[in-house]
């Protein structure tokens, strides 16, 4: 699923300087504005609809060389659901090809999940986390984004802008880092930057290790529904609470 603008823009063309009948709509604002108070608008704001749910968006990179990573992460999907079940909705982000091409709708059933998850493939061309960033930021009710990533390909500055925004929405990142080509150890730090703009954290991804990712993402989850105090008091149900903890507290 691609983004759809929410507006059309149209281009002057010659003669657009000149003036056109009024129609129907010019009178009604018209009278709007001389029965409304000075500065009180047209219409009232209508509130943005307000999810019954706390929501999490799950991102990822499938670029090409990312496929092991991936397998491991499609497979354990259901993580984020299950760890409190009815309480969370997830939606998949994913990028590749050089561009986000599946931000799905929210959802708390792990089966649609995985279904979606499986038929995902990865594609070569540059990341494109900061689309999800944005996209998130356009989205109510969303309290975590967790995302699997090895490199930084974008415009840092851009990027540090959207992690501010972030974090003023009490929006964390934790984003897990995989390193497995030496070469992504270059961009620790610029994952870590971000990040820590939110209030997140990043910590280590092993591809094969899905057992260890199950565990955060269950913790990750946990923190979206009743953020750290939920997350004390999970300790002893959720094995990647504590991991998460450390690394939230200290930032």
């Amino acid at each position: 699923m691609t983004d759809k603008p929410n507006f059309v823009l149209v281009t002057t063309e010659p003669g657009a300087d000149t003036p056109r009948p009024a129609t129907w709509l010019d009178r009604i604002k018209s009278l709007l504005t001389t029965v409304l108070p000075q500065g009180a608008g047209l219409a009232p704001s209508l509130p943005a609809e307000i999810p019954k749910r706390p929501r999490l968006v799950f991102g990822f990179d499938a670029t090409a060389s990312r496929e092991p990573a991936w397998h491991t992460a499609r497979t354990v999907t259901d993580a984020l659901v299950q760890a409190l079940p009815g309480a969370l909705d997830v939606a998949l982000a994913v990028h590749g090809g050089g561009f986000l091409h599946t931000f799905t709708d929210f959802t708390s059933e792990a089966g649609a999940l995985r279904d979606r998850a499986a038929g995902i493939e990865c594609i070569a061309g540059q990341t494109r986390l900061l689309p999800i960033l944005s996209r998130c930021l356009r989205t109510p009710g969303i309290r975590v984004v967790t995302y699997i990533g090895d490199v930084f390909e974008e415009s840092l500055q851009r990027g540090r802008k959207l992690a501010d925004e972030l974090g003023a929405r009490d929006i964390r990142l934790i984003v897990l880092h995989d390193t497995t080509d030496w070469a992504a150890r270059r961009d620790a730090e610029v994952f870590l930057d971000l990040a820590r703009r939110t209030g997140g954290c990043v910590l280590p991804f092993d591809p094969n290790a899905p057992g260890r990712l199950r565990e955060i993402l269950g913790a990750a989850a946990a923190y979206a529904v009743g953020g750290a105090a939920l997350l004390e008091t999970k300790r002893g149900e959720l094995p990647g609470a504590v991991l998460l903890l450390e690394h939230m507290n200290g930032r």
